[in-house]
């Protein structure tokens, strides 16, 4: 069968099809969506690296109304994003959009109409020496033309910025080419000589026409809501809201929830964020779906919105929190529940898509992680997407008049030729004796080999999870002939609250113990040869990695940290200047942990080799925290190395710095575990 895309790739990468601009905001520099083949950079001699570290060629897709056509999301040089739009019918793919990624970067498209899409653009810039990230909504054809920005217009008069608007609260099924958007009013602070004076301010809702940007007011704006849900039909059924509170304007560790009988205007009570947590409104049932605790775990529940607050259990695991709902099509839909045990489970409430699923892993065995991304107007067609360990994934759309399943898209093609490895769920012991869940992958070929070159690759957050499928960086190690183990230490998110502790943060006691159990797990094992430990992490990973070779400094002969957090008290310094500084001396506490869980502050105790890597422009761990590692190491007469990428936030979106950082690890970890 004829695959449109992937027998019509994107034409070759032209400058002059990129020259277009944008002004986004009077605040912001005006974004110019060009980008010059002449400024990557070249790429380590690394077979492995070049491979592994080019971006997935999907970020991002969804399938148009009349289901006739595809938009991507794809990498282009470097940093840059390419939009195009694909028609099913055949033929090559036809660019509409593109970001250069010096100063921002497209994050999605999505289909308002036929003829229509809106794109995610988010931009970061410094103002009164604060980094700052900007987010902007775009309406444009399918061409690129009539490109249209959604949010209000900036003005000088302004008694603020517009920092954030970008989001779309209902993709209106019944009105195709209108949109529910959430929009961030801002006041004027007056004009000279007029009467005409924008007034408004906080979160609103418009009901806009993404062609003529005509615009009717649905919510007036008001300072306090941070977001609204709607029933996915038009009707805007809850809101969420975060007091703030002291003369800086902080935030409150705590929402609160209101929502509306089915025919009010009137907002009544509903729920804050200790006792349950909204995430989706279902019309017909006139309920909402939430997730509260039960039995320290979370799990999902069903509350009418009648008045009656009568609530019923839908489904709990006695084992992990439930984490979100399944929905599907344009109204987005609830269809089921999902849930992360060894692998992601999906259990559909929907008779259809429950029997449908089914079948697809019987058509697809090899690729058991299937997901319903999208679908057209009358839901005929669905887009889906379908991964595994070793497999990076595939998009497929099935037509269910034709009951025909057509894969259009790989995620990485470049290694469809390449044998990956498999990832094995573990189970391991803590000095303590508890059962540490993770997982295990060893290089392809070898996976009955003893006395191997090990990583430990802990993830980031701390409040997150590994969880089963393909994995970029341990896939990358793996091939490169190391044993990889991503341990989920307490202090990860999804085990319920006697897992998550006190957070990796103020219990980083435990966190770290339970990392660097995983490396003499790998050796009682036989696994990995105590000699060739390294451990990698990004992130609170990349601390993670730095305080194990505080905690344990014989363990690890290599220790490479991208983007770490490197010291407690200067984190909660660096967020003096933002609203949620008061959340972050909260998680991290006060304390004698502050010196005694920093590697900053305990660099003496490090004896292995230090690799770092940070963006310049990391707006979640600032650059400072490495830098300050760095210098210090040096000066105590330490073995460090640290790699700044000018203009790059925290995930390092270059495709080009991702291959260099590879390279660089591998020779790193080549010299410094050599038998």
């Amino acid at each position: 069968m004829v695959n449109p895309i992937r027998d019509n790739p994107p034409p070759p990468f032209e400058e002059n099809a990129l020259n277009k601009r944008l002004m986004i905001a009077a605040a912001l520099v005006s974004t110019a969506l060009s980008v010059s083949a002449a400024e990557t950079r070249p790429s380590p001699p690394d077979a492995g690296a070049a491979l592994f570290g080019v971006r997935e060629s999907v970020q991002q897709m969804d399938i148009s109304p009349d289901g006739n056509r595809l938009v991507y999301l794809t990498p282009g040089p470097g940093r840059s994003t390419l939009v195009y739009v694909a028609a099913l019918a055949g033929g090559a793919p036809q660019l509409a959009i593109a970001s250069k990624g010096d100063a921002e970067q497209l994050q999605g498209c999505r289909f308002a109409s036929n003829q229509r899409l809106i794109c995610k653009l988010y931009a970061w810039s410094e103002l009164r020496g604060v980094a700052t990230g900007f987010t902007r909504l775009l309406a444009l054809d399918t061409d690129g033309k009539n490109v249209k920005a959604l949010n209000q217009q900036g003005s000088q008069y302004a008694s603020r910025l517009q920092q954030f608007g970008d989001a779309i609260i209902d993709w209106l099924p019944d009105a195709e080419g209108q949109v529910l958007m959430a929009r961030d009013y801002v006041p004027e602070a007056g004009k000279m000589n007029t009467r005409f004076v924008q007034k408004a301010d906080g979160l609103g809702i418009d009901r806009i026409d993404v062609s003529t940007l005509e615009s009717t007011r649905v919510e007036s704006a008001a300072k306090a809501v941070d977001y609204f849900i709607s029933d996915g039909h038009g009707t805007v059924r809850m809101k969420a809201y975060t007091p703030q509170h002291g003369a800086r304007s902080q935030l409150a560790a705590q929402t609160t929830y209101n929502y509306r009988l089915r025919d009010s205007m009137d907002w009544r009570p509903f729920s804050n964020s200790d006792e349950m947590t909204p995430i989706a409104v279902d019309r017909d049932s006139d309920s909402a779906y939430v997730l509260k605790k039960l039995d320290k775990r979370l799990a999902l529940y069903r509350v009418k919105l009648d008045g009656s607050m009568s609530t019923e259990l839908v489904y709990k695991n006695d084992r992990v929190d439930v984490d979100d709902v399944v929905r599907i099509g344009r109204s987005a839909r609830v269809i089921g529940v999902t849930f992360v045990e060894e692998k992601r489970s999906v259990i559909y409430f929907d008779p259809e898509y429950k029997k449908l699923s089914a079948a697809l892993g019987k058509a697809i065995p090899n690729l058991p992680i299937v997901k319903f991304l999208a679908a057209t107007a009358d839901q005929n067609k669905l887009l889906i997407y379908a991964h595994s360990d070793a497999d990076p994934g595939r998009y497929f759309v099935y037509d269910k008049t034709k009951r025909a399943l057509n894969e259009v898209m790989l995620d990485r093609p470049a290694l469809e030729t390449v044998k990956l490895a498999n990832v094995k769920p573990i189970s391991y012991p803590a000095s303590d004796g508890a059962l540490i869940p993770g997982y295990l992958t060893l290089p392809p070929g070898k996976e009955d080999a003893h006395g191997l070159p090990a990583v430990v690759l802990p993830h980031g957050g701390p409040q997150a999870r590994d969880e089963w499928g393909f994995d970029w960086l341990a896939q990358y190690l793996a091939h490169a002939g190391y044993a990889v183990i991503q341990p989920n230490y307490r202090g990860s998110a999804g085990y319920g609250d006697a897992w998550f502790k006190e957070n990796g943060y103020r219990g980083w006691r435990t966190s770290i113990g339970d990392v660097t159990s995983a490396a003499h797990w790998l050796v009682a094992q036989g696994i990995a040869d105590p000699k060739r430990l390294a451990i990698v992490g990004w992130s609170y990973g990349g601390y993670a990695a730095l305080q194990s070779g505080v905690t344990d400094p014989e363990l690890f002969k290599a220790i490479v940290a991208i983007a770490p957090v490197t010291d407690f008290a200067l984190l909660k310094r660096e967020a003096r200047d933002y609203t949620s500084h008061d959340l972050v001396v909260d998680l991290v506490g006060s304390g004698p942990h502050l010196t005694e869980g920093s590697p900053l502050q305990n660099v003496d105790k490090i004896k292995a080799p230090v690799l770092l890597f940070h963006g310049s422009k990391d707006l979640n761990v600032d650059i400072e925290q490495s830098q300050k590692l760095d210098a210090k190491l040096r000066a105590a007469g330490k073995n460090c190395e640290l790699l700044e990428f000018a203009g790059l936030e925290h995930s390092l979106v270059d495709s080009d710095v991702r291959v260099q950082m590879l390279g660089r690890i591998g020779k790193f970890l080549q010299a410094n575990l050599a038998e």
